[in-house]
């Protein structure tokens, strides 16, 4: 019974329910890619996001199956970090799938059925040490079975497991059934950071829909209170564990040497932090010229024009979600800078020149060059009659297909994963001016979008799209560019 004690304790606070008010689950990829993909349960026949690597078992880099077990009281990023591994394990290819304890609870309560009110308590009644086993053996249950039925690779067990003893057990069970076990903790004392959690979580948690904010503040920290006494940082040293501390400030590594794998996840947090910031997509303005892979020439009249608003319709944007903010209780102090990422074209360059002369922060990356068509660089009734065969190839599989002499999504996927965690690495918010092949592939990574769903995905000019993050998954919001056209032209 203590066992169960100590394993379940979870303040997960973010679920999806569909429309019917049912707990979506294990489900396949849906098809509005405006919704953050991460948590639709990966399939064989279609993974999410795009795989940089795969082979027929699913499994890669000879690292057979590994359980990563969370540590950490709440409102400390755990299922931040849960879902942001998720996402990027599943790029590379890994079969990697996130149970979150708070989910099971909430589905097996069902909707508006709240736990009993010591259930999150050390001391808890026996009638709710019965409740928390039941639900903790069904989420172990889909653990296993993901792991040993369906060729998964990397189950991801996100809770507080607050105690030493706790985690050792955990650790003995899984190995009884060849799983190895990287625990990550994530250990914030920072008050701001805290803080800044517990805003997220009350603002976005079905626990809470309909409340006070004020008093959902107050009972989350509540909540935290009761766990604080009882909670023990990781300090065993048999274990493998990686410490990250205020939210990526330190961290320490220990053991975590049995393979490539838990290599490249030990890199990947290194470049992970847990505060929250936005990212923005827009088209670079249109060129004067052919409008062909090989040219590269400068903003024609109507791109200048284009430029300029697409500046003003970007700050007025902010400008009215800090006003929101502030109205919601924040700070200015917690509002982050703008960074401009562009490529090395002129065109993307001269798109945000008019932001650089307002003071923000530009930097070119020349790994978010547009995608090389090769031949493709032709109409589709010229792509028919000269490369039929293709052309058929093609339209079998956008993604992975390349036309002679140039690239496909997969290869400028491959190309950008440097990208990928400088991405995850920046603190500010985050504007991307690029060509639409290298939104599409960016886009596809935070929104956890299919192979199937990248290639057709559209980011017309008068558009700026925005990638709104929550700590359970993402979420897409278009904000319009006044009097301007799908094709980036002045509308009057």
């Amino acid at each position: 019974m203590a066992r169960a004690v100590v394993d379940w304790y979870d303040f997960h606070a973010d679920y999806e329910y569909s429309t019917d008010d049912v707990p979506v689950s294990r489900l396949r990829r849906r098809s509005n890619v405006n919704v953050d993909a991460i948590h639709d349960f990966p399939v064989d026949s279609e993974m999410a996001p795009a795989q940089l690597y795969s082979t027929e078992s699913g499994r890669l880099f000879h690292s057979g199956k590994i359980a990563i077990v969370t540590v950490g009281l709440p409102a400390r990023g755990k299922t931040h970090v849960s879902v942001a591994l998720s996402r990027y394990l599943r790029w590379l290819g890994v079969k990697t799938h996130a149970f979150h304890l708070g989910d099971y609870r909430r589905e097996h309560m069902g909707p508006g059925n709240d736990v009993p009110h010591d259930y999150f308590f050390v001391n808890a009644s026996p009638s709710s040490v019965k409740l928390r086993q039941t639900i903790l053996q069904k989420c172990r249950f889909d653990l296993y079975h993901f792991l040993d039925r369906e060729m998964g690779q990397v189950a991801i067990y996100d809770a507080v497991n607050p105690t030493a003893e706790g985690r050792k057990q955990l650790s003995k069970e899984f190995l009884k059934h060849e799983i190895q076990t990287i625990f990550i903790e994530s250990y914030v004392d920072d008050p701001k950071i805290i803080e800044q959690n517990v805003r997220g979580v009350k603002i976005s948690s079905p626990d809470y829909q309909g409340w006070n904010p004020n008093d959902a503040v107050q009972d989350y920290i509540r909540r935290m209170g009761a766990k604080i006494p009882h909670f023990e940082t990781m300090d065993e040293h048999e274990l493998n564990y990686i410490k990250m501390i205020n939210a990526g400030e330190r961290i320490i590594v220990n053991n975590c040497r049995f393979g490539y794998l838990p290599n490249r996840i030990v890199f990947y947090l290194m470049n992970l932090h847990i505060k929250s910031r936005r990212t923005y997509f827009a088209r670079s303005g249109v060129a004067t010229g052919e409008d062909s892979y090989k040219a590269d020439g400068l903003l024609c009249d109507e791109g200048e024009s284009y430029s300029q608003r697409l500046c003003n319709a970007l700050l007025e944007h902010r400008e009215k979600e800090r006003e929101e903010f502030v109205k919601q209780g924040g700070n200015d102090e917690e509002l982050k800078p703008l960074t401009v990422w562009t490529s090395t074209r002129r065109r993307t360059v001269q798109t945000a020149a008019h932001l650089q002369e307002r003071g923000f922060k530009v930097k070119q990356r020349p790994q978010m060059s547009q995608l090389n068509p090769g031949n493709s660089n032709m109409t589709e009734e010229e792509i028919k009659a000269h490369y039929p065969a293709d052309w058929d190839k093609h339209q079998l599989d956008p993604y992975h297909h390349r036309f002679p002499r140039g690239e496909s999504y997969h290869d400028l996927a491959v190309r950008m994963e440097p990208i990928i965690l400088e991405l995850e690495r920046e603190k500010n918010d985050l504007l991307i001016i690029a060509h639409e092949s290298v939104l599409r592939v960016l886009y596809g990574y935070l929104m956890a979008c299919s192979t199937s769903d990248i290639p057709s995905l559209k980011f017309p000019r008068n558009e700026i799209v925005e990638i709104l993050p929550e700590s359970y998954n993402n979420r897409a919001k278009r904000v319009p560019i006044p009097h301007t056209d799908t094709n980036g032209a002045y509308v009057p």
